[in-house]
């Protein structure tokens, strides 16, 4: 009986585990021991472990390429080379991620309490008070846009793909690609200019901000599900078709539950798109301290603005207006987390049971 070893070079021998964790190890300390002068000597105002992180993988990485030159050879040392700089190129990516969600946490939770989500800010002035006004909003908004952008949008990709041939396919791909990288706060001027028609200069009023979020989440749910909708394979359309099945039940019952899963994860991208954007809700719905549960009526307050307000406006009591605001943001997060495993879970269980 063998065993697999590792394929190197004759006269090289590999580098073992505890080699390379010894390597680790010692990469570890002298970075972290660099910023720990460093912070003594008052070259740098707090230690910055992020820094520290960094300055250790490049040791790693180097140590690492020199020890395995000299023991593996120099086919082996750059392939270790590579997948060292790939994976510290993967960690620094993550980085800024785990600093925005350790830094919204550890600000949010002093105020993640009942008090927070029972109460809105009517007459409150400096500490106290709630976001339950603008939770309710976002949702109501949020909710609402997705009722216009979702039909919209996944009709426009199954024209594109399933019918969708010369200029008009064309003119409307054109503009999906155009509205793709419009700017929020256009999008809160247009639905701004298009209700100030009918209703006046100074309307305010939650369904503008869901046109306005439709605006820039149709480009998006028309692109994931034409996406999705092209890898579905032709063969299972023509077998259809083979059997006398109609074109747009063939649509219904066979390509669409082929690719729901990717679907229902375009629209969650979608969603997480619009639900913190601030501009243009600050356009066309502006702000409330009070709760206000009609889209079709006065202004309503949203987390993004809600979080914008709370930090802009600061009255005497900074902590508790920054402390609102913080944790705003931390629900925000939970909600867009929340979304995506929704997604996954719809997925799971509505594609096609060969696909799981």
């Amino acid at each position: 009986m063998t065993m697999n070893r590792p394929v190197v070079a004759s006269g090289y021998r590999p580098l073992t585990k505890r080699v390379q964790l010894t390597t680790l190890g010692l990469s570890v300390v002298v970075a972290f021991g660099i910023f720990f002068i460093l912070d003594l000597g008052g070259a740098t105002h707090n230690f910055n472990i992020i820094g520290a992180v960094v300055v250790a993988a490049v040791l790693d990485i180097i140590l690492i390429y020199v020890l395995s030159r000299i023991s593996e050879g120099r086919r082996k040392a750059t392939d270790r080379l590579m997948t060292g700089l790939v994976t510290t190129a993967f960690l620094v990516t993550l980085l800024p991620l785990i600093s925005l969600i350790f830094t919204t946490v550890v600000n949010g939770l002093p105020r993640f309490d009942i008090d927070f989500f029972g109460s809105s800010m009517r007459n409150v002035v400096g500490a106290g008070g709630g976001g339950l006004h603008a939770l309710i909003g976002t949702l109501e908004i949020t909710g609402a846009a997705t009722l216009i952008s979702v039909p919209v949008g996944l009709l426009s990709a199954i024209y594109l793909v399933e019918y969708g041939r010369g200029r008009l396919a064309q003119a409307i791909t054109f503009f999906v690609d155009v509205m793709t990288g419009i700017p929020s706060i256009v999008a809160g001027l247009f639905a701004f200019a298009l209700f100030a028609i009918f209703f006046g200069p100074g309307i305010r009023f939650g369904i503008g901000g869901a046109v306005a979020l439709s605006v820039l989440m149709i480009p998006v749910v028309v692109r994931s599900t034409e996406e999705m909708l092209k890898l579905v394979p032709n063969e299972l359309r023509e077998a259809a078709f083979a059997l006398g099945v109609p074109k747009w039940l063939t649509i219904v019952k066979v390509v669409l539950p082929t690719a729901i899963a990717g679907i229902v994860t375009g629209v969650m991208l979608s969603i997480s798109r619009i639900i913190g954007e601030t501009a243009p809700l600050l356009i066309i719905v502006g702000m409330s301290t009070s709760m206000n549960y009609d889209l079709f009526s006065d202004r309503m307050a949203t987390l993004p603005v809600f979080v914008y307000t709370e930090y802009a406006n600061q009255g005497m009591d900074t902590q508790a207006y920054l402390d609102r605001a913080w944790t705003s943001a931390l629900v925000l997060i939970l909600i867009v987390m929340a979304l995506n495993l929704v997604a996954r879970l719809i997925s799971h269980f509505l594609s096609p049971k060969g696909l799981r």
